[in-house]
């Protein structure tokens, strides 16, 4: 089952004890989370602290496996790091144990 956006952060957040989320803005990606006076954004997918910091509260390991680019003119070998994709895959992982946490296959 794919899951959007919002049901991703939702869970991961549950995953990982934040809280109060207020609720979803589609417009940035991200959850309002606090109370209505002061709230903060979180945005996992974008925000390379907050991706972090989700992965380090549920204590997950991240391994990469580079990939080589093949050398460019000057003859250098680069090697590359999709940040983004492992902000992504951080939440996945986050939300696949929230949503183990309410009961959900």
């Amino acid at each position: 089952m794919t899951m959007t956006d919002q049901k991703l952060l939702e869970l991961a957040a549950k995953a990982a004890g934040i809280g109060p989320v207020l609720c979803y803005e589609a417009a940035r990606n991200c959850l309002r989370i606090g109370d209505r006076k002061s709230y903060t954004l979180w945005r996992p997918f974008t925000d390379h602290a907050d991706a972090f910091r989700l992965a380090a509260a549920l204590e997950h390991a991240i391994q990469y496996v580079t990939h080589e680019l093949p050398e460019d003119e000057i003859g250098v070998t680069r090697r590359t790091v999709d940040v983004e994709a492992t902000c992504r895959g951080i939440v996945i992982a986050a939300a696949n144990y929230g949503e183990f946490m309410q009961g959900g296959q």
